[in-house]
C-alpha cells in the first residue's frame, strides 16, 4: 500500500477463544490474529499484520479487545466492520470500527487494561458456559476472597505472579486501581483492573484467591505472597477458560462503552 493513501483504524473485537491457540498468529494454528489477518485480506484484498493490545492465552476470551491496522483510505470507515463480520466466523466479531490518530497503536498506547474472571462453584455446568468459565466444587468463602483481593489494590511489586514468559520485563511493578468480586452463585466474577500486568498475573492471583475462598490460605497471606517476589511463593496459575479482557484504556477513549 501506498503509505500516503493508508488510514490507521482501530477495531473493537470480542472473541470465543475456545477455537484458538491466543491471540498471537502462530504458524499452522488458528489464532484470533490470524483469523483477523484473512479477514481483512478477504474482506479487501490487504495482505496486512495488525497489533492488538493484549495477548491474551489458548483459550481465553475478549469482550473488549483492541486491534490497530492501517487499510486504504478509500475504504468507506462505516463499512469496515459489516465487511470484516461477513468474512469471519462467529467466534470472532468485529463490534466496531474507528479511524483513529497516525500515532495510536494499540497495545503502546494503552493507559490499562481490565480483566475479568468467572468462577462457576457447582459440578453442573449450563453447555454453553463450557470452557468459559473455571469449574469449582466449592463451597468458596466470598468475604474471605474480597479482603483478600482489597490487598492487592495500590501500587506492588508483581513479580511473585508473573510466570516466566521468556523474555526480559523492565518491571515487575504495576499499579491495581480496582479489585472486585461479585457473586450470584453458582457463577463468582473477579475484576482486576491496571495500568498493566505481566504474563499470566491474572490467572496465577485468581489462583490464590481461590485458595484462600477454598480455606487453604488466609486473606493476610497475599500480602506476605507479594512481598516474597518470587513465583514459588503463591499457588498455580487458574485455567484460561474463565479470563475475559473486557476493555482497554487510552488517554482518549476509542470506543463508548
Amino acid at each position: 500500500m501506498n503509505p500516503d493513501l493508508e488510514k490507521n483504524v482501530a477495531l473493537l473485537v470480542s472473541y470465543d477463544g475456545r477455537d484458538y491457540h491466543g491471540w498471537q498468529r502462530h504458524p499452522g494454528k488458528a489464532t484470533v490474529q490470524g483469523t483477523l489477518e484473512a479477514a481483512i485480506l478477504t474482506a479487501f484484498g490487504e495482505d496486512v499484520a495488525i497489533a492488538g493490545a493484549g495477548r491474551t492465552d489458548r483459550g481465553a476470551h475478549a469482550l473488549g479487545q483492541v486491534a490497530t491496522v492501517r487499510l486504504p483510505a478509500t475504504i468507506d470507515a462505516d463499512a469496515i466492520a459489516r465487511e470484516l463480520n461477513a468474512a469471519l466466523p462467529e467466534s470472532v466479531i468485529v463490534e466496531a470500527a474507528r479511524r483513529v490518530p497516525e500515532e495510536c497503536h494499540a497495545r503502546e498506547s494503552a493507559l490499562g487494561k481490565t480483566y475479568r474472571y468467572v468462577l462457576w462453584v457447582d459440578a453442573d455446568v449450563p453447555p454453553e458456559r463450557q470452557g468459559r468459565v473455571w469449574t469449582l466444587r466449592g463451597p468458596l468463602d466470598v468475604a474471605a476472597m474480597e479482603r483478600a483481593m482489597s490487598l492487592l489494590v495500590g501500587e506492588h511489586d508483581f513479580a511473585t505472579f508473573a510466570s516466566n514468559a521468556g523474555f526480559e520485563r523492565s518491571s515487575t511493578t504495576r499499579k491495581m486501581s480496582r479489585c472486585v468480586i461479585t457473586a450470584d452463585l453458582p457463577q463468582i466474577e473477579l475484576t482486576f483492573e491496571a495500568n498493566g500486568f505481566l504474563y499470566k498475573m491474572v490467572r496465577n492471583l485468581v489462583r490464590a484467591v481461590v485458595k484462600v475462598g477454598e480455606g487453604r490460605r488466609a486473606p493476610r497471606d497475599i500480602t506476605a505472597m507479594l512481598a516474597a517476589r518470587e513465583r514459588k511463593a503463591a499457588p498455580g496459575s487458574a485455567p484460561a477458560s474463565g479470563l475475559f479482557l473486557d476493555a482497554v484504556h487510552y488517554a482518549t477513549p476509542i470506543f463508548a462503552r
